[in-house]
């Protein structure tokens, strides 16, 4: 299976941007979790004049990330900087892979 970052980083790529996984896992005495760059951003990307910032996810749950989004303490932040903020979920139909993006900045 390829993941929703894996996909995201390719298409990223494909349309001419820089792009870096920003997301971390973190280890605790009892395993670990995964940590976002500013609580919701999975894959930092750039191009001239551009910075845009991706949480990457499965189709299904676009519209819980959206809300994760919206709720994030560094949200305003973000948004302050100019850093463009999308969701992009993944899910596969007939074969392929296929891209549901949500503006959230």
């Amino acid at each position: 299976m390829t993941s929703p970052t894996q996909l995201t980083l390719k298409k990223l790529r494909d349309e001419g941007y820089i792009a870096e996984v920003v997301e971390k896992y973190v280890r605790t005495g009892k395993g670990g979790f995964r940590k976002d760059l500013f609580g919701f951003i999975d894959v930092l990307a750039i191009k001239p004049n551009e910075v845009l910032g991706v949480q990457a996810t499965s189709r299904s749950h676009v519209r819980n990330r959206c809300n994760k989004i919206a709720e994030a303490e560094l949200v305003g932040n973000v948004r302050d900087a100019n850093i463009k903020i999308e969701v992009w979920g993944w899910d596969k139909k007939d074969g392929h892979w296929r891209c549901k993006t949500v503006d959230c900045s």
